[in-house]
């Protein structure tokens, strides 16, 4: 029985119960007529329910309030995707993309053609995908894989309108060689970016001492004070260490207001200054003299280091050796000078270069 019957039975049966009980009391009706008044209410309750809920039972279902029922969602089917290669900002290093593809489709339009709803769902995808893979650096791959999570978790048309698509489950990688490639270029460049800023910096150090230190002495003393203000004494007696520095940098002259700091340079040996110019501005420990008497020095100090004395037996053919070693090597003025302090063939008049395989002449004919 519904609420709604029950609610009128009890109203009708009330209102009929009060209209008895005004009747009764307004004729004065007896004690025993009260009893029967009850019954007679009860009974007209149940023939009351009766009318109103009719002999046919409930209401037909057509016209019953009922809950509506849940609308089913509309199927959603999924593929796989794995392992395709999606381009980065550099050229030549792609992602590599996997996903599960999830798409739903939508009505049709009248006389629309047949289509592959997973096909089309796929390319909506990854030309999403494409676009923001394409402007990531590939050193970025897990940083691309968020950013593609969030632009690929909503579903979307496609370009045709016959699908909704979207991805879960995106996974975005770079090979492992081309990671490990970037890594070593990643550093090769921070190793050439330490270098430049050395570089630089020993560039800035060379002009400043260059260009502002030792553009003059003067310049060399104040920057030297400034260094050191509490020993100006100090800077008094390196006043000609710092003219010397200030004369090397430049390549000049000490100043002469500053030559006389230094103590007098000692005097060249009269043999070497009959050198060549060649051989006196040389700076090597052995130098060749051309001077007879500096060469025979030379000579016999050779000769005696190597064990050599003057009746030696062997003495003539050790120098012909010596004397052919220096030839070989551009050295004909010692081998010259080894040949005339021995004696050798070729020592007094025979040029250096000129051959001695001439047969000898006869004075007899």
């Amino acid at each position: 029985m519904g609420s709604g019957r029950k609610t009128m039975t009890v109203f009708v049966t009330l209102l009929s119960g009060l209209i008895l009980v005004i009747t009764g009391i307004a004729l004065h009706w007896p004690y025993w007529a009260w009893p029967a008044l009850g019954v007679l209410l009860v009974a007209a309750a149940v023939a009351i329910h009766r009318i109103i809920g009719g002999d046919g039972g409930d209401f037909p279902r057509e016209y019953t309030l009922e809950p509506d029922l849940p609308i089913p969602p509309a199927p959603r089917q999924e593929q796989r995707v794995g392992e395709v290669a999606l381009p980065s900002v550099v050229a030549d290093y792609d992602f590599v993309f996997s996903a599960t593809v999830r798409w739903t489709l939508l009505d049709p339009p009248d006389g629309a053609p047949l289509i592959n709803p997973a096909g089309l769902a796929v390319d909506a995808v990854l030309k999403r995908a494409r676009e923001i893979t394409v402007e990531q650096p590939p050193t970025r791959s897990k940083l691309a894989q968020h950013a593609l999570d969030g632009a690929l978790g909503m579903m979307q048309p496609d370009v045709t309108g016959r699908v909704l698509a979207m991805a879960r489950d995106v996974s975005l990688s770079l090979p492992d060689t081309d990671r490990e490639r970037l890594a070593k270029l990643s550093a090769v460049r921070k190793n050439e970016d330490v270098w430049e800023h050395q570089r630089n910096h020993e560039r800035n150090k060379r002009a400043y001492l260059g260009g502002d230190v030792l553009k003059d002495t003067g310049s060399a003393v104040v920057w030297w004070l400034s260094r050191n203000e509490e020993h100006i004494e100090g800077a008094v007696d390196r006043i000609g260490v710092l003219a010397r520095l200030t004369a090397a940098a430049n390549n000049e002259e000490v100043a002469p207001q500053f030559q006389h700091l230094f103590p007098p340079q000692p005097q060249a040996d009269p043999a070497a200054a009959e050198q060549p110019s060649a051989d006196a501005d040389s700076a090597e420990p052995f130098t060749s003299e051309a001077s007879g008497t500096g060469s025979e020095v030379l000579v016999d100090d050779l000769l005696s280091w190597f064990g050599f004395g003057p009746e030696d037996p062997d003495l003539l053919l050790f120098a012909e050796r010596l004397a052919d070693v220096a030839e070989k090597h551009g050295k004909g003025e010692a081998a010259e000078a080894i040949k005339r302090r021995v004696g050798g063939p070729g020592s007094q008049d025979q040029e250096p270069e000129a051959p001695s395989n001439e047969p000898p002449v006869d004075g007899s004919g």
